[in-house]
């Protein structure tokens, strides 16, 4: 069999690559190819002896790239977990294509190294018997609160017509038999069975005939039983015979109502997305030939310049171009308290200016601002798989097939046992309804949903639900210095002004003299003096020393700011002055005027406020904290004996931090690791969890496995908490689920069930499971 497929090629230069490629793709066995240099895309053609992978890793191997394409899809018509498992290999057998359903969500994630036929995805889906359509992560999928109207629909009428028929079982219990004549139960009972029933029927064929068998065949096998010997028995008129047409319709409505309430609760599971989607406003004030105008967010474009007013929520990222007003960045860096914004500063979609009005150039619109990204990482960590799932999906994908022979060898058994027909099917209708494999679908996706999303609104975004898990089984965190622990930025620590001298006298020379320079330490000296109001002198003759410091002349004085050694000679005291300063893990710089010492300056990047406490929480987690950096192990001394770590390692290289992950892990502990930096991507992508602060590099967080939005490492520990809530409430689902049909089966089997009670069980089952997994919303992250 052959697969035809288009894959789109990044990095072609010239026509020329394009012929290179053709040639080394047509070389690889069952392959043939053509190369388009216009659309930057392969026609390949597969066959038997050939994969996806193999051309994806020749096109590679050449120098090029294959960008990976996604897909959501929003799925209708799943009954249960085999349908999920049913959809998930259909859309798996689709050339290329990595696919994973989630049966909470509703939701189908494809990955491909190419171009994605999203005709060919949703064809699959409908040949297999369900519905299907494209969704992108930003939107709102809709098809939930058309679902959950059209089974409440369902489920009242089953209520009105089978509420007779209860009537009847009711007053049986009294003594009075045949209130409802069998001729009208029968008639109820045919409705409820074909009409509101008819569903059940609809989803057992495309099961069976996609060669699987799901909890649709499980109801419309029990009910039919149940529903054809009362038929007999009505039609024959055989009055001595007990008919049984409450059971059938009864455990219609109530699967029906089951799955009513369910969607209802897993509505509340994906509420994370909803509520972010609110945070974007629906229009936006836009300047238009110099006046305003409202305009839908759709047509806002890169470049506008936008208006937003007092109380208004931003609809773009962007930079402020004008005005000045107080916003509020909860959503994004957990602040409590609204930031003032004036010309010049970021801001971003989704935020709220709660005092003041500013006009804004848009830098981000749509999908491509910070919300949108946060939106898409939530929706596509919701979609996803735990590895604890896959024993759930295991037994589901044989559990039907399972539940159908118990309720074949329970008939058997009590009908020999018993030598009661009657009796026999009953027990065996109850095995069927009661084995519903519902709970165990929903087990581990809908506590996922719900850890996922409170973590969204904590400022934690996980990439996927295998970091969500991993992170709970975390032994050692490695945590990088500068940026993690501190702020990442130089600041003036102390000013040592020698005799004759004062703070701000040497803090306005030194500062005067570095206004030229772009070091991060001329940006230390300069921030100061702005915050002190020191006006700065001017200054000629500016020149640079590279690793030394600047030299400058400033009303007619020669001045030299930097290493102290270069700057003016020391006599012992000064330096002795010196080395106390640098015990503290402070760089220190000299300032000299006409070649005497006039003070010195000690910088520091300052450690965050909240590292102190964050070690202590992860210390009281039994996590292992561990710091490596390439500072000089006197400042990482410094910095460890603040923060309280007692394990460090300093001069560590960039290319040697990921060597030290790999050491650590040959003790069989998690490892995980916090940064922000270029060089610490390696080391983040090494790691069995990445922590990345949101302030950091693209390249660490693109390395990462769960970013931080806030900039603060306690973060990691509210991360590792909510992970460990998360699978807590996973195995207590897994428990309940399993419990209820090792109780459940049994009980059924040996008659001590009604099929009506063993359908309420069966409701009752799967509504225990999502609400177990929503109370996981009362989850409160704890700070030692």
């Amino acid at each position: 069999m052959r697969q035809t497929l288009t894959l789109p090629i990044a990095g072609m230069t010239c026509a020329a690559c394009a012929t290179r490629i053709e040639k080394v793709l047509n070389r690889q066995p069952g392959v043939t190819a053509t190369v388009n240099f216009a659309t930057e895309s392969a026609q390949v053609e597969l066959s038997d002896a050939a994969t996806v992978d193999t051309a994806v890793a020749t096109i590679r191997k050449a120098g090029y790239d294959v960008p990976e394409s996604t897909l959501t899809l929003a799925l209708e018509g799943m009954s249960c977990a085999a349908c999920a498992t049913r959809i998930e290999k259909v859309l798996n057998r689709l050339p290329g294509i990595t696919a994973s359903v989630n049966f909470a969500s509703e939701t189908a994630q494809l990955r491909a190294s190419g171009t994605i036929d999203e005709a060919a995805a949703i064809a699959a889906v409908v040949k297999a018997g369900y519905s299907a359509r494209a969704i992108t992560p930003d939107t709102p999928t809709g098809h939930h609160e058309a679902a959950l109207r059209r089974t409440r629909l369902a489920f009242a009428a089953a209520a009105i017509l089978t509420a007779p028929l209860l009537i009847e079982m009711v007053t049986m219990f009294a003594g009075w038999h045949e209130l409802v004549p069998r001729s009208l139960q029968w008639l109820l009972a045919t409705l409820v069975q074909f009409t509101v029933g008819l569903r059940f029927y609809r989803g057992a064929w495309h099961a069976l005939r996609g060669g699987a068998a799901n909890m649709d065949v499980l109801i419309a096998l029990g009910t039919t039983m149940a529903w054809g010997y009362s038929s007999v028995v009505t039609a024959l008129d055989l009055h001595h015979q007990h008919v049984y047409f409450e059971a059938s319709a009864a455990v219609i409505t109530l699967v029906l109502l089951g799955k009513w309430l369910e969607a209802r609760a897993k509505g509340k599971t994906a509420g994370a997305i909803a509520e972010l989607l609110a945070l974007q406003p629906k229009t936006a004030r836009v300047l238009r030939d110099g006046h305003p105008v409202e305009v839908p967010i759709s047509a806002l474009k890169v470049g506008d310049t936008v208006i937003v007013r007092h109380g208004e929520l931003l609809p773009v990222d962007g930079t402020v171009l004008d005005g000045r007003a107080a916003v509020n960045e909860a959503m994004l860096s957990g602040e409590s308290l609204p930031l003032a914004k004036i010309a010049g500063d970021k801001v971003y979609a989704g935020t709220h200016a709660v005092e003041g009005m500013l006009t804004l150039r848009a830098d981000g619109v749509g999908s491509a601002t910070q919300l949108a990204e946060i939106v898409r990482l939530v929706s596509e960590a919701q979609g996803s798989k735990a590895p604890i799932q896959q024993l759930a999906d295991r037994i589901s994908a044989v559990f039907v097939p399972v539940v159908v022979a118990i309720a074949v060898l329970t008939f058997v058994a009590t009908w020999w046992w018993s030598d009661d027909f009657a009796t026999a099917l009953i027990h065996a209708v109850a095995v069927l309804v009661i084995a519903c494999p519902c709970a165990l679908g929903l087990a581990t996706p809908t506590a996922v949903m719900v850890g996922v999303g409170l973590g969204a609104k904590r400022g934690i975004l996980f990439r996927n639900a295998t970091a969500l898990e991993t992170a709970s089984e975390i032994g050692v965190l490695i945590v990088d210095k500068t940026g993690t622990l501190t702020e990442g930025q130089p600041g003036i620590a102390a000013i040592a002004p020698s005799p004759g001298w004062n703070d701000a006298q040497v803090l306005q020379l030194a500062a005067s003299a570095e206004a030229g320079s772009e070091h991060p330490l001329a940006r230390a000296l300069l921030t100061r003096a702005q915050q002190h109001g020191v006006a700065l002198l001017p200054a000629t003759d500016f020149a640079v020393e590279a690793g030394s410091g600047v030299a400058a002349s400033i009303e007619g004085q020669a001045v030299r700011v930097g290493v102290p050694g270069w700057a003016t000679t020391l006599a012992d005291a000064q330096q002795a002055q010196v080395a106390a300063l640098s015990t503290h893990g402070h760089t220190v710089i000299a300032l000299a005027i006409d070649g005497v010492l006039a003070g010195l300056i000690a910088i520091a990047d300052t450690v965050r406020p909240s590292s102190k406490a964050a070690v202590a929480a992860l210390q009281a987690q039994g996590v292992r904290v561990v710091m490596l950096t390439g500072d000089n192990a006197q400042t990482a001394a410094a910095v460890a004996r603040e923060v309280g770590i007692s394990e460090y390692r300093a001069g560590v290289k960039p290319g040697d931090k990921a060597a030290a992950i790999a050491e650590f892990k040959q003790d069989g502990r998690r490892i995980a690791m916090a940064g922000d930096g270029v060089n610490d991507a390696p080391a983040l992508a090494a790691a069995d969890v990445g922590f990345a602060m949101r302030s950091g590099s693209d390249v660490a967080i693109e390395a990462a496995d769960i970013t931080l939005m806030h900039n603060d490492l306690a973060h990691v520990a509210e991360a590792i908490s909510l992970s460990r809530a998360t699978l807590a409430k996973i195995r207590q689902n897994l428990f309940f689920a399993f419990f209820y049909n090792v109780l459940g089966i049994p009980l059924a089997a040996l008659g001590l069930l009604s099929p009506v009670i063993a359908g309420a069980a069966m409701a009752a089952s799967s509504l225990s499971v999502v609400g177990n997994a929503l109370l996981l919303r009362r989850w409160r992250a704890r700070r030692d």
